[in-house]
């Protein structure tokens, strides 16, 4: 069994020996004042909008002890792993609200069917994932009401609402005006939504999910369609404060978003023509958690540690499937894949934050061709691999097949940031000087499990490791010379997305083709088409060897020139004829059906083939039609207890 599981299987030990302890056979008298509002000690449910409980509680339970025993409440101190962070932490607070009900001059108020129902639409799909049924006192019906009846909504402490007033919109004289101060997490979500409704034709924010606290990862986007993927329309993102203590970054995304929603309105054409060309995603803050702990020091504090990691104490930085040692085993094998890799079952055995996670389904859903995470602590840009080739090695030169690829965008940045490109040794970054403020990730020093590293072998996109200056959290007065430092080197590296080639591969009748792969003779590293049929290839100038296949599709050749200075990507279309695959290999390309089955974060089920098989009452396995879910061993010390109620079909 994975030490993962076996620590939850230890916990719920735990609590049944304080239970035992603490609560048998029988419980304090403030523990059972029955009908009365008592003090709410339950611990995984310490973190309620309220104070006040009352037994017994909706499901008839009598005490506190009673609940910490009983299947509903283990579950609740499970769940977060079992459905691997989704709805972390709206299930838990809504289920502890039934556990835990809100008392009010000794009468309970029970929690809202509309709360209820929103999270049945939205966690039931993670319960089918691993084959478990909907608790039922998860029942929207049975225990929960509808506002007239008095309810609350246990997970308001979560929720930011922004109203946007008439006046926070569009005036009649634009303005670019900014203010250049630390935002909190409300004052951010207030000015990305305040941004958005102003500038609503072209932008839009959105959540990838979201942290280990509960708040949202709020991003906002800028398309001349917002919300969905146009074709031939490259994708950028820019994700910022990864560490919760390296705020620049944060700070400057939510200037940029500013800054190009008030530049369209006021006709910079510039800004116009990036906006009405490219999709751009911006997500100020990919840890809240950390940034709130790391605030707490204030402005100037120059921590290395305070608030780096999320609220589980987990570096996001080092949190993504390790991808890059793979690579460098198997770079040898010649008709190895260097590219789209699946994420392997091992990884979901690990400690994986709901902020990964969620960055992963991100670059899942959008095809992003360029991305930028902005860091602090140094005065550099670096670039994959950010783990070396060889791993006793923590300095050592490990380019990607792309080197020539990643030198043209960190010299994109580094040429438009007046102190990056400084020849000075003496200033913030000068350590970098010889190498032109540009460095190999694995030639600065080697980690595994980065983002940048998972980013271009497990999708389409290259990313970039900014680094913005050696003050973590820099004091207000900093801002506006780091914005200024950093304006043009951000835009310049978005309109790097028009580099290369895009085109669509269709096939004869003229239908697109996804998930054919664009393959350059000479670079080890193919590019695939999205549900379009198109697809982005970045290179430098030059003349290549292109190939478009796909599974059960003819190869399509062709011999391309990409001039010195061609400013936008160059046109190039394939056209497939279809061909009988029976006698036919495929060294490249996979047929769908195969390679689907590795999609971790969307079909693939990591636990299915670790599950315990259930015994029966003689000690023996029981046959496989009877086999119990993976997760059933996680209530064994329930005995006859168990929650036969999560198990479908079941005929109790």
């Amino acid at each position: 069994m994975p030490a993962g599981r076996m620590a939850l299987l230890l916990r719920g030990l735990l609590l049944l020996t304080a239970w035992q302890a603490n609560c048998s056979p029988n419980c304090p008298p403030g523990d059972r004042a029955l009908g009365t509002c008592v003090d709410n000690i339950l611990g995984y449910c310490n973190d309620l909008p309220y104070s006040k409980t009352m037994f017994p509680n909706a499901l008839d339970q009598q005490s506190r002890g009673e609940i910490e025993f009983s299947a509903e409440y283990i579950l609740l101190s499970v769940i977060d792993n079992l459905l691997q962070g989704e709805c972390n932490p709206d299930l838990r607070i809504v289920g502890c609200a039934v556990l835990a009900p809100r008392c009010e001059k000794n009468k309970m108020v029970k929690p809202c069917r509309r709360v209820c129902e929103t999270l049945k639409k939205n966690c039931l799909p993670a319960f089918d994932a691993i084959d478990m049924a909907w608790p039922y006192f998860l029942d929207c019906e049975r225990f929960f009401v509808g506002e007239e009846e008095g309810c609350h909504d246990p997970l308001e402490k979560l929720r930011v609402n922004i109203e946007i007033t008439p006046e926070d919109l569009l005036t009649e004289t634009p303005s670019t005006f900014i203010q250049f101060i630390h935002h909190s997490y409300s004052d951010m979500v207030r000015v990305l939504k305040k941004t958005a409704a102003r500038c609503s034709q072209i932008s839009k924010t959105y959540s990838i999910g979201r942290s280990y606290e509960g708040k949202d990862l709020l991003a906002i986007e800028f398309s001349a369609q917002p919300g969905q993927h146009k074709a031939l329309t490259p994708e950028f993102r820019y994700i910022g404060n990864m560490h919760g203590n390296e705020v620049a970054g944060r700070e400057l995304l939510i200037y940029l978003a500013q800054f190009l929603c008030s530049e369209y309105l006021l006709g910079n054409s510039r800004i116009q023509t990036l906006i009405n060309t490219t999709r751009i995603h911006l997500l100020p803050s990919m840890n809240p958690d950390g940034y709130e702990h790391a605030a707490e020091e204030g402005a100037g504090y120059n921590g290395w540690t305070n608030g780096r990691l999320n609220a589980q104490n987990i570096d996001l930085n080092r949190n993504f499937p390790d991808l890059t040692s793979e690579v460098h085993k198997i770079i040898r094998m010649p008709m190895a894949r260097l590219d789209h890799m699946p994420i392997p079952e091992s990884y979901w055995d690990g400690k994986i934050a709901p902020e990964a996670k969620a960055v992963m389904k991100w670059m899942r859903s959008i095809p992003f061709v360029i991305s930028g995470s902005l860091h602090g602590g140094d005065l550099v840009v670096s670039y994959p691999y950010d783990f070396s080739r060889h791993p006793l090695e923590e300095k050592m030169f490990s380019p990607t097949p792309d080197e020539k690829v990643f030198q043209m965008l960190v010299k994109t940045y580094v040429a438009a940031h007046p102190i990056m490109s400084d020849k000075s040794t003496s200033r913030c970054g000068g350590n970098f000087n010889n190498k032109g403020g540009i460095i190999n990730g694995a030639e600065w020093y080697s980690f595994s499990g980065g983002m940048a590293d998972f980013s271009y072998l497990h999708t389409n996109c290259f990313e970039l490791t900014l680094e913005l200056g050696c003050e973590k959290f820099p004091t207000e007065d900093e801002l506006y010379s780091i914005w200024q430092n950093n304006k043009e080197a951000m835009l310049s590296l978005i309109e790097m997305v028009h580099r290369g080639i895009k085109g669509f591969v269709k096939d004869e009748h003229g239908n697109p083709i996804k998930k054919a792969r664009i393959s350059v003779k000479g670079i080890r590293h193919d590019i695939t088409t999205g549900e379009d049929g198109d697809y982005f290839r970045l290179l430098i100038p030059g003349s290549y060897i292109v190939s478009a296949e796909a599974f059960g599709y003819s190869k399509v050749t062709k011999k391309i020139t990409l001039p010195a200075k061609m400013l936008k990507a160059g046109r190039v279309d394939f056209a497939l004829q279809r061909v009988d695959v029976k006698n036919r290999k495929f060294h490249k390309v996979a047929p769908e059906d195969i390679y689907e089955r590795f999609d971790p974060l969307d079909r693939f089920d990591p636990h299915a083939q670790h599950g315990v098989a259930e015994q029966s009452e003689g000690g023996e396995e029981s046959s496989r039609n009877g086999e119990k879910p993976w997760w059933w061993s996680y209530f064994s010390m329930l005995g006859h207890n168990r929650p036969s109620w999560l198990l479908k079909n079941d005929g109790n």
